[in-house]
């Protein structure tokens, strides 16, 4: 699997009926750029010797090989392979003769399913509008990103349309050597087929016509490869050692980079004290010394020896940020009650005053850290300057935010930045950034030779962009049918605002309230005749980044944590309480009936005198289109700590592609989760993170995983999620369990802080 290349001009073609495509998907209209029209546009994907460029996502090898270009980045989530089928089985190619390369920067590659959240709760006309518009706009700005769980979602058309299309055009190269009606062939196995006769693609490949280019292909009626689990194409080169990720690039004359980068909010002061050894050299950049060598070890070694000065700042990160959140939801230094309001309230319905009136009313109040992403693989990147051009290696989420944070930088075009997406040894949101690639480029600039620069695990840790700290306060009142009255506010700073500022502009970057910053509080699965939910803003001065389900891995835990216990109050049982809730969401509920199958019943088992005592919890949660629930058990012995010894797993993804890959996610998402449920936690003390690696940071080990079992629910609705629903679950389901073990509220994370 070969990096592509991009060529040094790019030639971007009008909106004309030859070069976007409108194509119904699920009733909206999606635009979709095809690098083959119009037919004499460059290509901006390359073909090697002996191959044929098909159209911009499809090339076909003289040796039978068929080669997808993918616009998302492969970081273990299987997505590689995933939309490699997708193109695959529409072709009707060979699955062992199939293979992928990363996409090269460019308008036929940027993710078209930037607008489906924003798209997916309109009606149409404006879901075509909006979908059309996001594409354009990421086209435009040739944004090519891997976030959000939308990979599937929004490449399955497209992908599907462009097999459809290469499969039509081989059908009719070989109906003109058959001198037979094309409409009566078909392809299989990587042949065209027509009654006894067959033709390998690679066989007819010089006789494709680019003018047998449908406007509208037709995708197959039935798929073969939909729906199994086909073997993954990233998965030998892991098991052998040949695959190549972002540490294992190697290029002549390259030097290796160790950096110490600037306590948060400050920046260098001047020339570091100490002296470096022969051979060595130090580059100092506006906010980050680092030292190169001739290996890594070495430069780290030497740059220990440096004393860096920084400049000073006021406010510097410390406890005050954690008690800054919890303090955002006070009014006056009181807490606000079950009929105040505070912030900007983002849903409003019924009467929520007259439902709180008279007693019953129950209160929580939620706690939650700042999180590290905690990628076993630190922020890496490997730099090549070229006169004004600058080829960039690295194990990024976002090409496009990689080649315009280089760009920035060295103080050159967008162009003439070329990105060699590696795989990526864990991701999680956190390798949509920039930073190391732009440092990379800066230091390779000041050493005159190729750099490689690495990140140690505490720069990793002490330079994160990181989960923000959130605090909520909750007011209910519930009886044996459901919840009656819901009056929650949620403080949290705005980590898209964050975002945004860093990698699009400082007008985008101005933080506020509204529902994006509490997505999972808001569109409730349940029907509660009067509820309010806002937003606080809160103070950070820390940077804060994207995390893996973003504002779902906090709003999860608020609010199925807080369901059971308004559960608890009427009485009732936590899975019947939520099912009554979901009689206008037949998805929903049944999830929740197959999980509640798999693992009931909840509660505490009433086991024998001195053994540990056993519980279940349950947790429901909706995000990035996909409904996932989750049952946790849990023993708590009379002595030592408390263990999560099983979790059953039921997910509603929609359409699924490969099943394996669906269930090896959830697995992920839960273990992810669960790590940062049970141990998770970052503090500030003067300016500097306190948890520098992981002794300090713990992770779930394979001894304390528990056993995972995981049902996939058919469904015909279109495709979810998967990368990112599997861990907001699961924090509220142990502490479910946990609460139902001890009797205890169990309302703040960490559930076992160090």
């Amino acid at each position: 699997m070969s990096p592509a290349s991009r060529p040094a001009s790019r030639l971007r073609a009008g909106l004309t009926r030859r070069n976007l495509l409108i194509a119904a998907v699920a009733g909206a209209g999606l635009a979709i750029g095809w690098g083959v029209w119009p037919r004499a546009r460059a290509f901006n994907w390359a073909a090697g010797e002996g191959e044929t460029l098909i159209n911009a996502y499809l090339k076909i090898g003289a040796d039978g090989r068929v080669v997808v270009a993918v616009a998302q980045a492969e970081m273990g989530q299987g997505i590689w392979s995933a939309l490699a089928q997708i193109i695959a089985d529409e072709l009707g190619a060979d699955w062992r003769a199939v293979a992928v390369e990363p996409a090269p920067l460019g308008p036929d590659y940027a993710n078209p399913g930037l607008a489906a959240a924003t798209a997916a709760t309109m009606s149409e006309p404006m879901r075509s509008l909006v979908l059309g518009a996001g594409r354009r706009v990421a086209q435009l700005l040739d944004f090519q990103i891997t976030g959000g769980s939308n990979s599937i979602r929004a490449w399955e058309m497209p992908l599907r349309l462009a097999g459809a299309a290469a499969r039509e055009m081989l059908i009719k190269a070989a109906a003109r050597r058959w001198a037979v009606d094309w409409t009566e062939c078909d392809t299989a196995g990587g042949f065209v087929t027509y009654k006894a006769n067959r033709l390998a693609f690679h066989a007819i490949i010089a006789d494709v016509d680019p003018a047998d280019a449908p406007d509208e292909p037709t995708p197959r009626p039935q798929r073969r490869l939909a729906g199994q689990p086909v073997m993954r194409l990233d998965v030998p080169a892991k098991v052998d050692g040949s695959a190549r990720f972002g540490i294992d690039v190697r290029l002549p004359g390259m030097a290796y980079a160790a950096i110490r980068q600037a306590p948060i909010g400050t920046t260098l002061a001047g020339a570091p004290r100490g002296a470096l050894p022969a051979g060595l050299k130090l580059v100092q950049g506006p906010d980050f010394i680092a030292c190169v060598g001739e290996s890594w070890f070495a430069a780290s070694k030497a740059l220990a020896t440096l004393q860096p000065r920084w400049t000073k700042v006021d406010n510097e990160p410390g406890p005050w940020l954690d008690a800054a959140v919890k303090g955002a939801l006070l009014v006056d230094g009181k807490a606000f009650g079950p009929t105040g309001e505070i912030g900007t309230s983002v849903r409003d319905e019924g009467d929520v005053n007259a439902a709180m009136a008279g007693g019953g009313v129950v209160t929580a109040d939620y706690v939650m850290p700042f999180l590290a992403h905690a990628c076993l693989e630190p922020m890496t990147a490997t730099a090549r300057l070229t006169g004004d051009a600058a080829e960039i290696w690295a194990p990024t989420q976002s090409a496009s935010l990689a080649a315009r944070a280089v760009a920035a930088a060295l103080d050159i075009d967008y162009e003439d930045v070329t990105v060699h997406p590696t795989f990526i040894g864990g991701g999680f949101g956190r390798k949509v950034e920039g930073d190391a690639c732009a440092q990379a480029a800066l230091i390779a600039r000041a050493a005159g030779r190729p750099v490689q620069l690495i990140w140690s695990r505490e720069e990793d840790f002490g330079h994160d962009v990181y989960r923000p700290a959130v605090a909520a306060r909750l007011h209910g009142k519930a009886g044996p049918g459901g919840i009656t009255a819901w009056n929650a506010a949620i403080a949290v700073p705005d980590t898209g605002a964050a975002f945004a500022g860093r990698n699009v502009g400082s007008l985008m970057g101005r933080p506020s309230e509204g529902a994006g910053a509490i997505e999972g509080a808001v569109e409730l699965p349940y029907a509660i005749p009067a509820l309010r939910v806002s937003h606080v803003l809160a103070d950070c001065n820390v940077p804060l980044g994207f995390w893996r389900s973003v504002g779902h891995s906090f709003t999860g835990f608020i609010v199925e944590r807080f369901v059971d216990e308004l559960a608890l109050a009427a009485k009732q049982d936590p899975g019947a309480f939520r099912l009554a809730m979901l009689k206008d969401k037949p998805r929903h509920a049944a999830v929740l009936r197959t999980v509640l199958e798999m693992g009931g019943p909840l509660g505490r088992d009433e086991g024998q005198p001195g053994q540990p005592v056993v519980a279940r919890g349950l947790a429901l949660v909706e995000s990035f289109g996909s409904i996932v629930a989750q049952i946790a058990e849990v023993e708590v012995p009379a002595q030592g700590a408390p263990r999560v010894t099983r979790v059953w797993a039921a997910v509603d993804c929609g359409r699924v592609i490969n099943p394996d890959t669906v269930t090896a996610q959830i697995e992920g998402g839960i273990i992810f989760g669960l790590s940062a449920a049970l141990f998770g936690r970052i503090s500030f003390a003067q300016g500097a993170v306190e948890q520098d690696n992981f002794h300090a940071y713990r992770l779930i080990t394979m001894a304390d995983c528990p056993d995972i079992e995981t049902r996939i629910i058919a469904s015909a609705a279109d495709p979810g999620g998967i990368g990112e629903p599997g861990t907001p679950p699961i924090a509220p389901a142990v502490a479910n369990a946990l609460a139902a073990a001890t009797g205890k509220a169990w309302q703040t994370l960490p559930l076992f802080p160090a």
